[in-house]
């Protein structure tokens, strides 16, 4: 059914050979300033997931979806999914995709970790970062806690076809949380084939068992004081140290030595673009006129 399905519906956006592997890479609207979406761990179709907050950013700038090996339309890859490779990877497809720099960097969740390294290896390619509740790699040590992980049987699940079971069963454990009419019916139902044909994949997968070493390779790392940052962190009640720590806190301190900086707490999902993607999209544009103006 998969195989099938993938013939039928390609892809919407350009594929692009990296390492003899096609990379799937999106693009919406014009602008002076080009917005890069990453995604989160496991988002099975991000160039789906993103539509509403992308539609709404490519108003007024030129926004890019780049799926990695493993989401959406993008093949399966045998790299290891080091944050290396992975920074590689992203880098290779857009310069690829004739996309110029230098780039804001919007990175969900996990992609936090890959944009702190990019920003650190290549800061000329670099113009600011907006965090989407973006994950730092810091965190872990600021709240003692340890990596979260899957374990490595569960890349096996794919192939039996148990993903497009669930997606069957339980939609709702694949499908955005959002107001009706947010996303198209069509958005809804190829999320699904897509979450049948890629969900819980083996880069997927490797990718979590790769995570502590990600971070521990990038935990003294830092945004740089120049490098305008905005962060959109959730507010979460449910998650307080006894020493008083918060998410808040957490990304506070994470912006304490950045010139150019704001955070903005926001009610939701940690896929907070389900439901305050059009407020995302104004703190966007309203963020990108203070550092011009610089």
């Amino acid at each position: 059914m998969s195989k099938y399905e993938q013939k039928k519906y390609l892809a919407p956006g350009q594929l692009v050979d990296v390492d003899n592997k096609k990379m799937h890479v999106y693009t919406k609207g014009e602008g002076e300033h080009t917005i890069v979406l990453l995604p989160g761990l496991g988002t099975a179709a991000p160039v789906l997931d993103f539509e509403p907050l992308m539609n709404e950013m490519a108003k007024n700038n030129k926004v890019i979806v780049v799926e990695p090996f493993g989401y959406g339309w993008s093949d399966l890859t045998d790299k290891e999914r080091t944050v290396e490779n992975i920074v590689e990877e992203i880098r290779t497809v857009l310069k690829k995709s004739n996309i110029e720099g230098p780039y804001i960097l919007m990175p969900h969740s996990v992609s936090g970790i890959y944009s702190m390294y990019y920003a650190n290896k290549y800061p000329n390619e670099i113009e600011a970062i907006i965090g989407n509740d973006l994950t730092l790699p810091q965190a872990v040590e600021y709240f003692n806690e340890s990596t979260p992980t899957l374990p490595k049987y569960m890349s096996m699940l794919a192939p039996t076809g148990m993903a497009r079971l669930v997606s069957y069963i339980n939609p709702s454990d694949v499908l955005p949380i959002a107001d009706k009419g947010t996303y198209s019916d069509e958005n809804i139902k190829m999320t699904k084939r897509i979450s049948a044909w890629k969900g819980l994949n083996k880069n997927v997968v490797n990718e979590a068992i790769e995570m502590e070493k990600n971070i521990m390779k990038t935990k003294d790392m830092s945004f740089s004081p120049d490098l305008p940052v905005m962060i959109f962190a959730r507010e979460r009640k449910d998650k307080v140290s006894e020493e008083g720590k918060t998410n808040i806190t957490f990304n506070q301190s994470q912006l304490s030595n950045v010139t150019t900086n704001k955070l903005v707490p926001l009610e939701g999902h940690h896929y907070l673009h389900w439901t305050q993607y059009k407020e995302m999209s104004n703190y966007v544009n309203e963020f990108i006129e203070t550092f011009e103006k610089d």
